[in-house]
């Protein structure tokens, strides 16, 4: 039976332009507004901060809070 990591929390390591899943799962936690993302949504995060990011206006908050 395979495992589709329903209702779990994916581990990943954000890459430019992509990422490598580490752990199985079907969401990653937004690290500004806390928000579930499912992966197949995913398209903000910052290869430094290993960080996710619901939405562009997440990104950017991000980025202001980190001094950027």
């Amino acid at each position: 039976m395979l495992m589709s990591g329903t209702g779990r929390m994916a581990r990943l390591h954000y890459l430019p332009g992509t990422f490598r899943v580490l752990s199985n799962g079907d969401h990653v936690i937004c690290a500004v507004t806390g928000a579930h993302i499912p992966l197949h949504e995913l398209r903000y995060w910052s290869v430094e901060r290993q960080e996710a990011y619901a939405d562009a206006d997440a990104s950017l908050q991000a980025e202001k809070n980190a001094g950027g």
